[in-house]
């Protein structure tokens, strides 16, 4: 933040008097790199109510003051921004995604990630060292990176992983924490496991193999995240210390031994992806950005799907029995699609969660889940990183997509053309 300097603009005030010149009629020049973002309806991200005439002032690249307009002390000189009639709230943080993997694609892959209103997205589990080393560049109009580098999984014979980078297929203990060694030393932000058996096609991970990758990873610093299926694979991984699930239960309803363990491990993290509820949706707002001929292949897809409505709804009562019962969910949407954040979260609302708890989800929550102390929320000392909406998420969650502009540390993100 800028500190003004009293003592200089002191004596620029007696110089001017000793010379007999006036200085009261003269304007006050223009404060640099600070502007005012004035009357919008402000969502903080903390699940607090909104502020419904806000002022929030930033500094290059940071929030400095918050309040209701006209509680706000905004720096004389600094520009000044209308936002009466929108709503303002932080960008989504995406802790489950997809990356490409040349380095060309995955640039403007952020860049539309950022034109859609993300700030941030994780890679799990399927990246070359070369993108993982793009993690912690600041890339202009673009998302903020992250990588689990390479998963580990047990063999799976015969599957394709293209055009991803395959992970590592293990038989024993050793290759497991061989396996973390490596990406440790890569410094990866954390371990990707898959303990999923892909409807019987394969053996899967056993707590014989994925027990010592977790204590291999935990005394590197590193925490692990989970793609599960299956509730009793929930449960063993529970009971061996993994920090996060990549996915929800998705065989049968939670039941009352899984609740008592989600109860023993507070610090643990759902990341639900719920994988789509099997039914058509509004495909409209992405006219304008997509290609009409992209457009017509998603209707193509568009239809009834009985058995994803089946699976959906095992889903959504999970997800809605952990968030009653104070687990923390954060966000993410799978696959390399960079608009999927905003149907991820009409999908949780779909769920049962109401518009202001799948908002903190998809900001505060996971940016909680990244380690990332400076973002996540509006507030004093975080990052200027904002969706200006041109109606309210709380009264219907689909106005996310309703993006009048996104800013990232500060600066509007150029939405002239998609990326």
């Amino acid at each position: 933040m800028r500190r003004l300097n009293l003592a200089s603009i002191a004596k620029v005030a007696t110089l001017f008097a000793v010379s007999g010149l006036a200085i009261t009629a003269c304007s006050p020049p223009p404060l640099e790199g600070v502007t005012a973002y004035e009357g919008g309806r402000l969502i903080i991200g903390n699940g607090s109510a909104p502020i419904e005439n806000a002022t929030f002032v930033v500094d290059g690249s940071e929030i400095i003051a918050v309040g209701p307009t006209g509680e706000v002390e905004v720096p004389e000189g600094a520009g000044r921004v209308s936002l009466a009639g929108k709503t303002v709230m932080p960008t989504i943080i995406n802790t489950h995604m997809h990356a490409y993997q040349s380095r060309e694609e995955f640039t403007q892959d952020l860049k539309r990630r950022a034109y859609f209103g993300e700030s941030a997205a994780m890679s799990l589990g399927l990246d070359s060292p070369e993108i993982v080393a793009m993690r912690g560049e600041t890339i202009p109009g673009a998302a903020h990176f992250f990588s689990a580098g390479l998963g580990i999984t047990a063999p799976e014979p015969g599957r394709s992983f293209a055009p991803y980078t395959p992970p590592y297929h293990i038989t024993t203990p050793e290759e497991g924490r061989t396996a973390v060694q490596e990406q440790a030393a890569l410094n990866v932000d954390i371990i990707k496991i898959w303990v999923d058996d892909r409807g019987g096609q394969y053996a899967k991970l056993t707590p014989e193999l994925y027990g010592p990758i977790i204590e291999e990873a935990n005394t590197h610093g590193l925490r692990v995240t989970a793609h599960i299926f299956a509730l009793e694979d929930a449960k063993g991984l529970l009971k061996a210390g993994v920090s996060s699930f990549a996915h929800s239960i998705r065989d049968t309803d939670a039941d009352d031994e899984v609740m008592e363990l989600f109860a023993q491990h507070p610090e643990f993290v759902l990341v639900p992806n719920l994988g789509g509820r099997g039914a058509p949706t509004d495909l409209t707002w992405l006219r304008g950005s997509l290609p009409d001929d992209e457009i017509a292949k998603l209707e193509e897809g568009n239809v009834e799907r009985p058995d994803a409505q089946a699976a959906f709804g095992i889903q959504a009562r999970n997800l809605v029995k952990m968030n009653d019962a104070g687990v923390s969910i954060a966000f993410g949407t799978d696959g390399s699609t960079p608009w999927a954040s905003h149907v991820e979260m009409e999908d949780m609302v779909a769920a049962g969660m109401t518009p202001m708890e799948v908002i903190v989800s998809a900001t505060q929550n996971s940016a909680a889940f990244l380690r990332m102390e400076n973002a996540g929320t509006l507030e004093v000392g975080k990052s200027a990183d904002f969706i200006v909406l041109d109606a309210n998420p709380l009264d219907n969650i689909t106005n996310t997509r309703m993006i009048s502009d996104v800013y990232l540390r500060g600066e509007a993100v150029d939405r002239a053309t998609y990326p």
